[in-house]
């Protein structure tokens, strides 16, 4: 997105040292407040004069703003000082650090309490400002998509940066557009759906008497038995239902004939030495095999991630992070006090009351399923602090 459209911004700030902070969170507790440091100057010298001085070694998140006060770019850091210092290296620097220097009027900066915070939190702001240079992926951003199921009344498979609520369905988040997008239009090819713009029309067989002549297919894809051919009223509304619901299946891990489907015909074409047919078989596989495991990978993630996780922060305080279905739907401080134990117990209430349901997960954007999965990858000693929810509730007392 531009910055000037449609972006939110943030509160007029003036030539104060103190800033404070991005706005709400979902990941601060009702005991944290928002505090960091802003610095107002075209000048790439002040800059980094003002982190040397100011920014602490501290995790945290920080904001590049343009002239007129828009996010240009949000990033995190284990170590605001050393991650702010290194835009500033020009020889050892990424070339496009340098370009989002150049767009720099104010560099701002949040404190947060640890790292697991900070990547939430860059998360967060990400969504919130969308800042031109994340959409970019500038410098060196991964960019998530998500599949999606629907548009209009012959629904197909695409991707999307966001959700607007209209799908009929969502699933995701993937890392890298690149291999997606074949992907995606493999989908399509083998339930046969259409993957032609929007702004071309359905017409389906019943709806032949409104249209005057013989109707065509918009391109090749049904002459080639890839596509019920919606545009050209070869099908029926109930028939090309049938495939998009026998695709959702698929995606949502209910049906898996599909790849066996096509697992047999490339061993009966290996079988009759057809090689190059046999060759075309094996990417088809590769394509659905790839997102199936990645969205097994998902639901997995979701369905096995409930449990309450105490982090101690830089500041010597200890958090609990509720985490239920993937997500952390919450965050509080460990009890020390009666009032706080109580504000805990309610938390964790509110949060593990409803049973996890992997068919509500799917239907949402999160983000943080990723981000909480490759956490604990990396650091598989943490698991061992892990409580449940009944062990969180009897620790409020």
């Amino acid at each position: 997105m531009p910055p000037g459209k449609d972006q939110p911004t943030l509160p007029s700030l003036t030539d104060a040292d103190q800033f404070a902070g991005f706005g709400a969170s979902a990941f601060r507790t009702h005991a944290d407040t928002p505090s960091g440091f802003a610095v107002r100057t075209r000048s790439a010298k002040k800059l980094r004069e003002a982190v040397r001085a100011n920014a602490p070694r501290t995790p945290g998140v920080y904001g590049m703003l343009g002239p007129k006060g828009h996010v240009v770019y949000v990033g995190k850091a284990k170590n605001l000082r050393a991650r702010l210092l290194s835009y500033f290296r020009q020889d050892s620097r990424n070339p496009k650090a340098g370009k989002i220097i150049d767009h720099t009027a104010t560099l701002v900066w949040e404190h947060l309490p640890d790292e697991l915070n900070a990547l939430l939190r860059e998360l967060e702001l990400i969504r919130r400002f969308r800042p031109r240079f994340n959409v970019l992926g500038q410098p060196g951003r991964q960019r998530y998509v998500y599949l999606c199921l629907g548009r209009g009344p012959a629904a197909q498979a695409y991707l999307s940066r966001e959700a607007t609520g209209k799908e009929l369905a969502v699933y995701g988040p993937f890392v890298g557009r690149g291999r997606m997008d074949d992907v995606v239009r493999r989908l399509n090819y083998e339930f046969k759906l259409r993957d032609c713009p929007a702004t071309v029309p359905v017409r389906f067989a019943e709806q032949g008497e409104l249209f005057d002549g013989e109707q065509s297919a918009a391109c090749l894809r049904y002459e080639l038995g890839t596509c019920l051919g919606p545009c050209g009223g070869f099908c029926s509304t109930s028939e090309y239902t049938a495939k998009v619901k026998a695709a959702k299946a698929f995606l949502d891990g209910r049906d898996s004939t599909t790849l066996k489907a096509v697992v047999a015909e490339m061993a009966a074409a290996s079988a009759e030495l057809r090689f190059e047919q046999a060759a075309a078989l094996r990417d088809r596989w590769a394509a659905l095999e790839y997102l199936n495991d990645r969205l097994l990978f998902l639901r997995t993630a979701r369905a096995n991630h409930s449990f309450v996780y105490p982090l101690t922060g830089c500041d010597n305080l200890t958090r609990w992070y509720l985490i239920h279905g993937g997500e952390v739907r919450a965050v509080v401080r460990e009890p020390d006090s009666p009032e706080m134990a109580a504000a805990a117990r309610t938390a964790v209430d509110a949060v593990f009351a409803q049973p996890f349901s992997v068919e509500a997960t799917l239907r949402r954007c999160v983000d943080s399923v990723l981000i909480i999965t490759s956490w604990f990858r990396s650091r598989e000693a943490e698991k061992a602090k892990l409580l449940t929810a009944k062990d969180a509730t009897a620790k409020c007392g």
